[in-house]
């Protein structure tokens, strides 16, 4: 397998059309088309749906189409990476997030690397934990923040300095608003928008003394603004981290933090063993004394 065909097979498939990406790679159709064809026949699969009016994706194709896109993605970084390595220190740094107020310390570092390393560049993703995992995993991220619990066995990282703390986000009218902290027996009867995470299930399961089932779940979500929304619109209680959502005087939403207190704690991991270039080097010693500095 070719990078080079690996390209022509994007480009294709982002066109949905062999004659308009023969015209964006400037190559002729028919070349374009017997690549194409020597691709499905070394691995004797069907990538495109043809027929005389449309070009699209066979299931196959979709699945090919996901993994040509992170080999392309690794191939150009590796490219970046040796062609400025003896150099100016610059480069690209791919970090995956979770959403949490514990990740200041980790943007503060990014912007001191940057005035000093104005060539060093992020590329910042968000997602819950399992993806942020999942893509480091796969080498797609060189960094990510992540949540306990995690199995942190597999990875090497630096605790960062700040809990968040786990409480409820409600409507200012509703029936809870008027506590100062929200109990596990409070929650049993009212209609519940969590993460769909599974250690966070596991987390509030512990919480309320292993009666997760008894809560009534109405809607689940991965990322904290819609979630914010379906509040906002009576759709339920929201269970989330404190400083996700910044409350005003006009704001239709509050927040009230769990009794018992339920706290969390992020970590930067990486792959155990991963050796980095001189950007990635440069940014971690930053951030490690950020950390340092917050103890």
């Amino acid at each position: 397998m070719e990078i080079r065909v690996l390209k022509y097979f994007l480009t294709v498939a982002q066109e949905q059309s062999f004659s308009k990406a023969a015209k964006v790679l400037n190559v002729s159709q028919p070349a374009l088309s017997k690549q194409i064809k020597d691709l499905e026949e070394e691995y004797q699969i069907t990538l495109f749906n043809r027929t005389t009016r449309s070009l699209s994706l066979t299931e196959e194709g979709r699945l090919f189409k996901e993994q040509a896109k992170q080999i392309i993605s690794l191939v150009n970084r590796t490219d970046s990476y040796l062609k400025n390595i003896n150099k100016y220190i610059s480069g690209d740094i791919y970090l995956g997030c979770s959403e949490s107020e514990a990740n200041r310390i980790v943007m503060k570092a990014i912007s001191k690397t940057q005035q000093h390393h104005p060539d060093i560049r992020f590329h910042t993703y968000s997602g819950n934990a399992q993806y942020v995992e999942e893509k480091l995993d796969q080498g797609i991220f060189d960094l990510g923040i992540v949540t306990d619990p995690v199995d942190l066995s597999k990875y090497d990282y630096l605790k960062l300095p700040t809990l968040d703390t786990w409480g409820i986000l409600m409507k200012k009218d509703s029936e809870l608003a008027h506590f100062e902290t929200i109990s596990p027996k409070d929650l049993l009867d009212k209609p519940m928008i969590i993460s769909n995470q599974e250690m966070v299930k596991n987390g509030i399961g512990g919480w309320l003394g292993g009666n997760q089932r008894a809560l009534n779940v109405v809607a689940t979500y991965n990322l904290f603004y819609n979630a914010k929304l379906m509040c906002e619109e009576n759709v339920g209680y929201v269970l989330t981290l404190k400083h996700l959502y910044n409350e005003s005087n006009d704001s239709p939403i509050c927040f009230k933090p769990l009794n018992p207190p339920l706290t969390l704690r992020s970590h930067l991991v990486w792959k155990k063993y991963k050796v980095f270039p001189k950007a990635i080097e440069i940014f971690l010693e930053i951030l490690n004394e950020e950390i340092k500095k917050s103890s």
